[in-house]
């Protein structure tokens, strides 16, 4: 717990004194309350680098290389926004196995690499509640995670999972501060009518540096209340640090991870960019 504390207070001293930023993205996870607006599409390419990740599922352990992370998000209306993320390749350069976890015997492949695709997550976000003064922009947000990368490869687990959060987001003075709380459902491959429940939780600030630039930074988590946690749905924790750079309508971003516990990845580097245009007129 104390670790815990520790860490969300370096994410907020991270990024202290700026001009408001508005929808989170990369290289940060947590949602931002504010969508695209209507007719615009944004894009997100971006490359993915997590050393000593932690597979139980599969008893795998290693160094996983994703590239590219595709990120599309297609604003429908003034509210509302449809968002698609995946990637194209992964790779994991094995440093340990565990032959009796769950789904090692499924495992189909030779060598100490795997590699598959990335499973595709498929979500919208509403916002219900505008900013003001006195309040914070509140959204709701659902997704579900697509089966794509396949168990053979002992990188996916050929389970949907589906996700809500409920999302605020608040300007004070020049910091923008960013919070998701919400439920995540987890399919259970090891046993017939399972699944699992994890409370999901974030908290990101982001902070302008000077007209083009930002620090941000961040602390997301997740929680599992069960007396028994099936491997692959246990506590985990993630803390980030990164800045961005726009210019003529193009966001470059680069991001530092530190995991939190020993199935957390212990540190992961990122870096893409992010470029959002009008597309369509809404009728």
């Amino acid at each position: 717990m104390n670790r815990t504390l520790t860490a969300m207070a370096l994410a907020v001293a991270v990024a202290a004194a700026a001009l408001p930023a508005r929808a989170q993205q990369r290289p940060l996870q947590t949602e931002d309350p504010e969508v695209i607006g209507a007719g615009r599409i944004l894009l997100e390419l971006g490359v993915d680098h997590q050393r000593d990740v932690s597979l139980p599922l599969a008893g795998l352990r290693g160094n996983l290389l994703a590239v590219p992370s595709v990120g599309i998000s297609i604003g429908v209306s003034s509210i509302a926004e449809i968002q698609i993320d995946g990637g194209l390749y992964q790779k994991l350069a094995i440093t340990e196995r565990a032959p009796g976890a769950p789904l090692a015997s499924l495992l189909d492949f030779t060598g100490d690499t795997t590699s598959d695709v990335e499973d595709i997550r498929v979500g919208a976000k509403i916002r219900f509640l505008s900013e003001t003064s006195g309040r914070p922009s509140m959204a709701f947000r659902f997704s579900t995670r697509l089966p794509n990368a396949s168990n053979e490869s002992g990188l996916g687990t050929d389970m949907q999972d589906f996700s809500t959060s409920l999302i605020l987001g608040k300007t004070v003075q020049s910091v923008r501060v960013v919070a998701n709380t919400g439920l995540l459902i987890l399919g259970n491959p090891t046993a017939v009518v399972a699944q699992d429940d994890l409370l999901t939780y974030s908290l990101s600030v982001a902070r302008a540096i000077s007209a083009n630039a930002e620090l941000v930074g961040e602390f997301a988590g997740r929680a599992n209340f069960a007396e028994i946690a099936t491997p692959g749905a246990e506590d985990r924790g993630l803390l980030r640090f990164g800045a961005r750079y726009t210019k003529s309508g193009v966001r470059l971003d680069a991001g530092l991870l530190l995991g939190l516990t020993s199935r957390d990845p212990k540190v992961g580097f990122s870096g893409g960019l992010t470029w959002v245009f009008n597309a369509f007129r809404v009728p």
